[in-house]
């Protein structure tokens, strides 16, 4: 497995990922947002201080998240893993690499916003530590979408 950090012209590979991912949310009430995204808005976020982290197996780009570093936290979003690569651990790789980027950059905690009615994604982030501190009603589309804030603090290593 190797990790890289997406520069600009790595948006479509970014855009391609999430899309395939997400396409199992394209008849949810409203549809994610995520489907709305073009190669160039991604382009445009991965230039102007938003960042995000690809996943290859052999290769092959396989998953990604996209991300941003906030004060005391890396803020996470649009998590991705393709179909075929889904139930692998995948997701709990990134989520492992955004931690240890996250302590590199001397943040506290990482944090995410997930869907209510996707509870296996929630349930995922709490099997590896993370817990809702919030829930939340989303307006988009006139529609109200509950989610939940999750966060997970990050251990401060032990100086020797």
């Amino acid at each position: 497995m190797k990790y890289c950090l997406a520069q600009p012209e790595d948006a479509a590979t970014v855009h391609d990922l999430m899309l395939q991912a997400f396409s199992v949310y394209r008849d949810s009430v409203p549809p994610s947002s995520a489907l709305d995204e073009t190669t160039e808005s991604i382009m445009q976020s991965l230039k102007h201080g938003k960042e995000a982290v690809i996943l290859s197996v052999e290769n092959k780009p396989v998953a990604m998240a996209r991300f941003m570093l906030e004060e005391a936290s890396l803020y996470f979003y649009r998590l991705s893993v393709i179909p075929s690569f889904q139930g692998k651990g995948m997701a709990k790789q990134l989520i492992q690499w955004l931690e240890a980027y996250a302590k590199e950059c001397g943040k506290e905690s990482l944090s995410c916003k997930v869907r209510m009615s996707v509870s296996r994604n929630i349930a995922l982030y709490e099997s590896i530590g993370f817990y809702i501190e919030e829930k939340e009603m989303v307006h988009r589309g006139g529609v109200d979408i509950p989610v939940v804030n999750m966060k997970k603090e990050i251990l401060k290593g032990v100086m020797a």
